[in-house]
């Protein structure tokens, strides 16, 4: 198993992308703190993992929810070895002077402002043990981005940009950092993506645009975030690796 006995927060893990990386951490060895704002779908996902999980009700934007996380799998499990900076939001895909400011707080607050809080939370526990993981979920729309969602683009460029400047900065604490950017994938977020109905018509049009023909899945995402927490990913760090299907290209 290639995460034995290693402990891991995933935040947004109720649905997605989240709960797939939860649910391959645990398959690989390793014990899970499911933390997501649905407080239910957290705790069903855990559930479904078994004792090697918990699932907790946590707002990445509020300080004291991140400190409840990490305070969770050190009572729980001992530590936290792996954080999957996951949760995230969008606003829908529209010009961006329609964008209201409250959209535009909960973009950076959500994509970029829980990495701060997360980052401060967790770091000092690894840097006393001199090691640790931890994995951004950026997106595509940080390399290559498209009208209709400006706003959002620019959060998830600060969170690509920001995963390289942590890195650098932590190399000597043996914390690596390292996002991952994937295109438009098959998740409750997708018709805000999109920003037109989710007909198989307008679906195909972006599908169009991928080179490998097809929409990401949570299996895909989910695999790149288990090679990134392993040891095999041990000289591995400040990589933005886009899980695209050839989108960036």
């Amino acid at each position: 198993m290639r995460l034995k006995d290693k402990v891991a927060i995933v935040t947004g893990a109720a649905s997605g992308f989240g709960a797939e990386i939860a649910r391959v951490y645990a398959r690989e060895g390793a014990r899970v703190v499911v933390a997501d704002l649905n407080e239910a779908g957290a705790q069903a996902v855990a559930a479904g993992i078994g004792p090697a999980a918990v699932g907790i009700k946590c707002d990445v934007t509020r300080r004291d929810d991140i400190d409840r996380a990490v305070k969770t799998a050190v009572d729980n499990f001992g530590t936290v070895d792996i954080v999957v900076n996951n949760a995230g939001y969008t606003h829908k895909n529209q010009p961006f002077l329609n964008v209201d400011e409250a959209s535009f707080d909960r973009c950076f607050d959500v994509n970029v402002k829980a990495i701060y809080h997360m980052i401060n939370a967790v770091v000092p526990l690894m840097r006393a043990k001199k090691s640790g993981v931890v994995i951004n979920v950026g997106s595509t729309a940080g390399i290559r981005p498209r009208p209709g969602l400006s706003w959002y683009n620019a959060s998830k460029g600060a969170a690509n940009l920001l995963s390289k400047s942590l890195a650098v900065e932590l190399a000597p604490d043996n914390i690596r950092v390292n996002v991952i950017a994937p295109v438009m994938g098959v998740t409750g977020m997708l018709g805000d993506f999109m920003g037109v109905p989710d007909t198989p018509e307008n679906r195909a049009r972006f599908i169009a645009t991928i080179p490998l023909g097809r929409l990401a899945v949570p299996q895909d995402i989910a695999n790149a975030a288990l090679f990134l927490a392993s040891d095999e990913a041990a000289f591995v760090t400040g990589i933005e690796l886009p899980v695209d299907g050839g989108r960036t290209v």
